[in-house]
């Protein structure tokens, strides 16, 4: 074989690994069927891919415990159980409180 030919080779067999591996992460990534996305439950470094607010696009990169925009798969009917579980992204931005009406005079 000349050098070209085995680099092309090589080149082939690395772009088919590749592609293997990334299909079977991709599957990974997203929650099946029987799951469903649960936002504000996850511990930091422990969320399930990337963050609903773009941050970061990866598992395992929640910077904080309970964010509202990191989620994790659970079982279908679970997260709504949980406190501050919740099945849609929550602001990372908590409302400003109502201010007290004035006392009467």
């Amino acid at each position: 074989m000349t050098n070209t030919k085995k680099i092309n080779t090589l080149l082939a067999g690395a772009v088919a690994a590749m592609t293997i591996g990334m299909a079977g992460h991709a599957a990974a990534m997203g929650p099946d069927a029987e799951k469903e996305k649960c936002y504000g439950v996850a511990k930091a470094g422990k969320n399930d891919c990337g963050s609903a607010d773009k941050a970061h696009g990866c598992a395992g990169l929640a910077k904080v415990d309970g964010s509202g925009v990191e989620w994790i798969a659970l079982p279908k009917g679970l997260c709504e159980k949980l406190v501050n579980g919740s099945l849609e992204p929550v602001s990372a931005e908590a409302p400003a409180p109502a201010e007290a009406p004035a006392a009467a005079e």
